[in-house]
């Protein structure tokens, strides 16, 4: 079993940043290529962004590239999202998860975290 834990959302003004986290624990967290998804209110789960065990891929949903970087730190097990420039339309809960880099992308997980909650205001 993989648990994820997210952290880092928050309230912020159009324009503005912040930095998710999600530390992942278990035996079997060695390995495994990480994303980000997100939901807003009334809407499905969508992809943002993923990377690979290894760091050396990684992939972005349109709407978020430019704005948004995955990284991660294998020695501590956590991944994070750096989510510059902020508009409205990315609230949503935010959730981290853990899968093969493939399936990620095509929304199949193995693990998935509580998720944490972004809010962006005009």
């Amino acid at each position: 079993q993989v648990q994820l834990v997210e952290s880092g959302g928050g309230s912020v003004q159009a324009g503005g940043s912040l930095r998710l986290s999600c530390a992942a624990s278990g035996r079997a967290v060695s390995g495994y290529d990480m994303g980000w998804f997100r939901q807003a209110p009334g809407k499905e789960r969508e992809f943002v962004a993923v990377i690979d065990w290894y760091a050396l891929n990684t992939y972005y949903a349109d709407s978020v590239k430019g704005r948004f970087t995955i990284s991660r730190d294998n020695a501590k097990s956590t991944v994070s999202l750096q989510v510059n420039s902020l508009k409205p339309e990315d609230t949503a809960v935010y959730y981290c998860a853990a899968g093969a880099f493939s399936r990620l992308r095509a929304g199949v997980c193995d693990y998935w975290g509580q998720g944490t909650q972004v809010t962006v205001s005009s």
